[in-house]
């Protein structure tokens, strides 16, 4: 198959019609729950239109930032973007596929995060996406981030995910879990982010038939965060916490802020190519602290 950006076209208008589809359901669920504590909190939308650089060429694109606080959410983005254009010359040489010679993309994805209110309930990662540049590939993951782990909660969300990689082929599961454990890990502290989950990235696709089997995955992937996520969450969420718990949980968002800001590539990409700022720094944690 071609790997030109425009025959890339018609995929990643697919991708980016699944993303939303995933977002809206996300969305609703997450609401759901905030009616069954009495809450009206809703996700207020917020289009955006991305700047293209001065010379660039492309279409530019943009996106629609999500966003709700509520009682149990204290605060949660979902966000979808769809953006072209080119890369600039420091930052082509750093992507699959892109080059100074041929600086041109197309990003389509969906991410997620959410701040829980009650610190017995863990915060969550989620992103899938689809780029293209002078290759065509998918990358995403989830991982759970709980200021106080339960095993149970750990053991049920990987297990959603372990079964979603099973499907696709049984050394996924494995491979992308360890992976998540080396991603996100914070090098200064010598700890993890959270108890991990998968990571994924630059899974190629050189024809048709590959980009079907690897969008079914990236699907198979949201399918998994939607019936894991809700289920831990309402497990946890009625739970009594005290004001030392809570320490715990803005001294872990302290952490969690820092990793987002110095090491998270998909902060790094949505900057170096002219994002929303405001969508890009959701990921950040409503309130925080550092001794």
């Amino acid at each position: 198959m071609s790997e030109t950006i425009t025959d890339w076209q018609p995929f990643t208008a697919r991708a980016r019609a699944w993303f939303e589809e995933l977002r809206t359901r996300i969305c609703s669920e997450f609401e759901a729950i905030e009616r069954e504590v009495g809450s009206d909190a809703a996700f207020d939308y917020l289009p955006w239109q991305r700047e293209m650089a001065e010379g660039e060429g492309g279409e530019g694109g943009g996106g629609v930032r999500g966003l709700m606080k509520g009682r149990v959410f204290e605060k949660v983005g979902v966000n979808v973007s769809t953006v072209a254009g080119s890369f600039s010359p420091q930052f082509a040489g750093t992507i699959n596929g892109a080059s100074v010679d041929a600086p041109g993309f197309t990003a389509t994805g969906i991410s997620l995060v959410a701040h829980m209110a009650n610190p017995h309930v863990p915060a969550v990662h989620m992103n899938t996406r689809f780029l293209t540049t002078s290759k065509a590939w998918f990358g995403g993951g989830a991982d759970l981030n709980p200021p106080i782990p339960y095993p149970e909660d750990t053991e049920a969300f990987h297990a959603a995910f372990r079964a979603a990689c099973a499907a696709f082929d049984p050394t996924w599961y494995e491979r992308y879990a360890k992976w998540a454990d080396e991603y996100f890990f914070i090098p200064h502290r010598g700890v993890a982010r959270g108890v991990g989950g998968i990571f994924y990235d630059h899974l190629e696709c050189p024809q048709e038939a590959a980009w079907e089997r690897n969008f079914a995955f990236t699907r198979a992937v949201g399918e998994a965060f939607l019936e894991v996520f809700p289920r831990i969450v309402r497990r946890r969420m009625g739970l009594e916490w005290t004001a030392a718990d809570k320490q715990v949980q803005l001294e872990w968002r302290g952490r969690y802020a820092e990793f987002n800001l110095v090491y998270d590539r998909g902060t790094l990409f949505g900057l170096k190519t002219g994002g929303n700022v405001d969508a890009i720094l959701m990921s950040l944690p409503p309130e925080a602290v550092w001794r």
